[in-house]
């Protein structure tokens, strides 16, 4: 039974109680502590349920590798799965309950999954569920669908009400870990005077050192940890964080890092977590070592805990997880678990070691103790139900057979550590096998490379293999100070640390070792996936012999907790099984985060009326103020219409189309993507990215241009600009702006690479307003140009630059409307100042702002398609009728032979053509030509559909856009389309040009 010291505890404040429930009981607690000690406190070892067999769980470490000790944390709006009691720090009024189990934690009827075991081996499910058939649909998937997952999945109609938020850092050094190896390095570099930011993923500052008894410069750990706090605090150029973890690192120096905030203090104001997006000229992983385990019978049972928690448990928090223990181990450190909780006045009923001999200077410290200790000895099983009441025990190389039995109350295990390598291991840093410590390390010959060709990530202390606390800070100080001198700095003294010394290992993995150990069942590798040694020797038997392979036939290391103690073991069982050496089986792949981070961190400050970034044209709050109806387009928000009181939205649509067309309207374009190309071979690119030649255009000249996939189809269109020899800017629709960027930089950076230009999305740089109408050159000519605004200075299709009323401006003989129109770019800086003269100097026209829809309905009346309405992505520019846009001259551009495979040269493929209603109705959007008998699937006959339809106000009727087979053919011929309400609607297949045919108006 797990009880409070009065005599240890250096990590909680014993003045300070804390009250918080598990499963709907009250408990009491201390500050500092964790939940998991404050539950081992209250005397609660059975915390959880196993994934696949429902065995009772106890806590089995004290760190984030924690593999059964998750919790559903909070409830209500706060609910959360799968919170880590080793890493949840206690505060008032915390709820927590236990996962995967019913009725209860203590009775679960999921157990009896472990008394039919035998027909649950490793990949039961690739072998069970393939036959009959319907019963995967039927049976197989329900359960399994019901039995998924550990804990709750929040309410989905409760909202988070926690703020979270994204933080940008550029810095010199990231130092992930805040030990004693990590605070050598910052104090090095921080007095080498390069900028440091230095996390740690814990509330507390010295890892395992001030735990282990370690001394630093003749001093405590926990007092020269103090000392090097207080030097760090004062430099400028070092910043510390705790409660921050190093999630991941990636390429070019891109770190993330994840900070819990206010999760110890959920009352305080503020953001509860923070993702750090950090840009690092090198990164130095101090992110220590894990403990692992031992695998004998029984090894998962509550009160089987590594030896290292059991000891951070006495230490940090006056925890004692039983007062007559048995400690399990293959090397000398397990030996300070023992004589810690001697020392602290409990028992050790012995120590188990598997070496033949154990002589060291812990060993021999136990012994002077009391301690009985066994060597050549092993764990043959663990007794007891739900709580550990003995272990038996046999030789290490004998045959299984029982020499002795123990009683105890809880087992401390340590088969050895194992260098934390995630970090080195994300951007590709390779491993190499350490014989003599038995662990991968990192290969210091083969590193994670940045774009240079250089090694940017560097591994000090326990992560790059120095187990002891005097090579420890001697590997901090020599790969530090490399590390500074190619970072042009020079490193000053450093400090140096002495603990008792360690003999070897024995590589025991299994207990015990020899003949009988195969045939011995449930000694458990991944505890919380329910993976047992006997299910990666019969994987190897079945033929998975890649350790990848195995990995997912078994899901050993799939867990939550990523395998941190699970891998190296499962690694050399496999090994094992195969004849293999470890280091020939190698290892599973890293992946960041290197411990889960929440999905509210991730997004940030996206949520709510932000989910999307907020994209607003400089002239928003101008329409807002005006009462414009706003719609989403592309992320932005652009008014719909302008309603005036009383006003219904078809009839604002009504009013601006006539308004702008009779006289003067004003058209918002700032959303419309704006990207520049520039270099000596723009116009190379420009001419692989368009179908129609760009090369050709003469400065100050645009033209209209079709962008395709390389499938073929049509994936944007918009106006081209040549700005000079060397630069042209391409205008993409309003959605499309970051796609066709990413499009364009796709293709060189993967295919063209060696060619000279560069591209630039400035979309958000300039405010864009069209001043389109009869009246549009008489308003600009009243605001007075200092360049000629004529149609023979500036005409349709020409681009000029100059000052027109004080704003600089670029302008754009262009028009979507069919009116004469002048797309104005200016400074966005500008845009609002701008907008508001053109509507005071155009108010002698009646100037009037019109909205998308108005711009939408004019477009239709011209003929113009619109990119997402008459394009669905299986569309090409020859449906459309815009052949003359597909150059003859060049000979390739992207989408080229897409558009020659027989599909798309299938003289029934459906082409554009416009329609209109015999009784002037509106047709309905995305309604089907219907035309007699049914197709060869014994299907209704559809032979069209409508891309685009609307009521027009200058003819007067429904006008709508479609494509029909055999259109263009079919010119005055009656289709029917049919309606939701399954009648039909007569149209007459028409023109798509409604309106001014011959461009006239335009062209004024």
């Amino acid at each position: 039974m797990s009880t409070r010291l009065d005599s240890h505890g250096r990590l909680i404040d014993r003045t300070s109680r804390v009250s918080f429930t598990f499963n709907g009981k009250t408990m009491q607690g201390h500050g500092g502590d964790t939940l998991a000690s404050a539950l081992l406190a209250n005397g609660q070892t059975l915390v959880g349920r196993s994934f696949k067999y429902h065995r009772p769980r106890g806590i089995m470490t004290s760190g984030a590798e924690e593999p059964n000790a998750l919790v559903n944390l909070g409830e209500g709006n706060r609910h959360e799965p799968n919170q880590r009691a080793t890493t949840t720090e206690l505060f008032d009024d915390l709820t927590a309950t236990s996962q995967n189990h019913w009725p209860s934690l203590e009775f679960d009827v999921g157990e009896i999954n472990g008394l039919v075991s035998r027909f649950l081996p490793a990949g039961f499910y690739y072998k069970t569920f393939l036959f009959p058939r319907a019963a995967w649909k039927h049976v197989f998937e329900p359960v399994i669908r019901k039995s998924a997952g550990l804990g709750r999945a929040p309410d989905p109609e409760t909202r988070d009400p926690d703020k979270y938020e994204h933080f940008y850092a550029h810095t010199d050094l990231v130092i992930a870990g805040g030990g004693i190896a990590g605070l050598q390095a910052a104090l090095l570099a921080g007095r080498a005077g390069a900028k440091v930011l230095l996390m740690e993923q814990s509330a507390h500052w010295g890892g395992r050192a001030p735990v282990d008894g370690v001394e630093v410069d003749g001093l405590p750990a926990e007092e020269w940890v103090s000392g090097a706090l207080l030097e760090l605090e004062s430099m400028e150029n070092v910043e510390l964080r705790t409660r921050c973890m190093v999630a991941g690192v990636y390429d070019h120096g891109y770190v993330l890092g994840y900070e819990r905030l206010t999760d110890h203090a959920p009352e305080a104001d503020g953001p509860r977590h923070r993702l750090w997006r950090i840009r690092a000229e090198h990164i130095l992983s101090a992110t220590g070592a894990l403990e692992r385990p031992l695998s004998f019978a029984g090894n998962d049972k509550p009160g089987v805990m590594l030896a290292s928690a059991v000891r951070d448990y006495l230490v940090n928090y006056g925890v004692a997880v039983g007062e007559n223990i048995v400690v399990v181990t293959n090397h000398d450190d397990g030996y300070r678990t023992a004589i810690a909780q001697v020392e602290a006045g409990l028992k050790v009923a012995c120590v188990v070691d598997a070496r033949r001999t154990a002589d060291g200077e812990l060993p021999r410290k136990a012994r002077e103790l009391g301690i009985d200790v066994k060597v050549n000895s092993a764990v043959g099983m663990v007794k007891g139900l739900r709580q550990v009441t003995g272990v038996t025990l046999c030789a290490q190389d004998g045959d299984g057979a029982v020499l002795d039995e123990i009683s105890c109350d809880a087992v401390a295990m340590s088969g050895g550590w194992s260098p934390v390598v995630h970090l080195w291991s994300h951007c590709g840093g390779k491993l190499t096998w350490d014989e003599t410590n038995a662990f991968f390390r990192p290969d210091e010959s083969r590193p994670p490379l940045n774009q240079n060709g250089e090694g940017f990530v560097t591994c000090v202390g326990s992560a790059d293999g120095a187990m002891q606390a005097s090579q420890t800070l001697e590997n901090a100080l020599t790969n530090t100070a490399n590390l500074l001198q190619a970072m042009g700095k020079s490193a000053g003294e450093g400090s140096s640390a002495s603990s008792a010394a360690e003999d070897p290992l024995a590589p025991v993995w299994v207990m015990p070792h020899g003949a009988g150990y195969k045939k011995r069942s449930k000694m458990w590798l991944d505890f919380q996936n329910d993976v047992k040694v006997s299910d990666v020797q019969l994987a190897a038997r079945e033929g998975y012999e890649s350790v990848e392979h195995t990995k997912r036939y078994t899901t050993l290391g799939m867990a939550t907790d990523q395998g941190k103690l699970s891998n190296i073991n499962g690694l050399a069982v496999l090994a094992d099984a195969l004849n293999e050496a470890i280091p020939r089986v190698g290892t599973t792949t890293f992946r960041p985060p290197y411990t889960p981070i929440s999905m509210g961190a991730i997004a940030g400050e996206a949520s709510r009326e932000i989910f999307q970034p907020l994209r607003r044209t400089p002239m928003h709050d101008w329409h807002e103020a005006k009462g414009a109806y706003m719609e989403p387009v592309g992320g932005w928000r652009r008014p719909y219409c302008f309603p005036k009181a009383g006003e219904s939205h078809a009839d604002a649509v009504i009013r601006e189309i006539n308004a702008t067309r009779g006289s003067l309207g004003l058209l918002d374009a700032s959303t419309l993507g704006k990207i520049i190309v520039k270099g000596p071979d723009a116009g190379k690119l420009m001419d692989m990215m368009y179908t129609n030649m760009m090369s050709n255009l003469k400065p100050g000249k645009c033209r209209y241009g079709l962008m395709c996939s390389e499938n073929g189809f049509l994936m944007d269109d918009g106006v081209v600009v040549r700005l000079d020899e060397d630069t042209f800017l391409a205008h993409t629709t309003s959605g499309g702006a970051d796609h066709v960027h990413a499009h364009m930089e796709d293709w060189l950076q993967c295919e063209w690479w060696d060619w000279k230009v560069h591209t630039v999305n400035v979309t958000e740089q300039w405010a864009q307003v069209a001043v389109v109408g009869p009246n549009a050159r008489k308003l600009l000519e009243k605001m007075g140009a200092d360049f000629d605004l004529s149609a023979e200075a500036l005409p349709f299709m020409g681009m000029a630059e100059g000052r027109i009323g004080g704003f600089d401006t670029r302008v754009f003989r262009i028009s979507f409307s069919g009116e004469l129109s002048y797309e104005i770019a200016v400074p966005a800086s500008q845009g609002m100042a701008f907008w508001e003269a053109l509507h005071e100097a155009g108010a002698e026209w009646d100037a009037t702002p019109y909205g998308t829809e108005a711009l939408h309905v004019m477009r239709a009346e011209k003929g113009f398609i619109m990119i997402g309405d008459e394009t669905d992505g299986t569309v090409i520019p020859q449906d459309l009728g815009l052949n003359w846009a597909i150059s003859k001259k060049k000979e390739d551009f992207l989408g080229k032979r897409g558009q020659q495979r027989t599909y798309m040269t299938d003289p029934k493929r459906w082409k554009l053509v416009g329609l209109e209603t015999l009784d002037k109705s509106v047709l309905p959007d995305g309604a089907y030509a219907v035309a007699e008998g049914t197709n060869a699937n014994g299907q209704a006959n559809v032979e069209g559909r409508v891309t685009s339809t609307y009521y027009s106000p200058t003819v007067e009727r429904g006008i709508a856009m479609g494509l029909v087979l055999d259109g263009p053919d079919r010119m005055g011929e009656v289709v029917k389309f049919n309606k939701v309400d399954g009648s039909t609607v007569a149209a007459k297949i028409v023109n798509p040009v409604f309106f001014d045919p011959k461009g006239e108006k335009q062209n004024v």
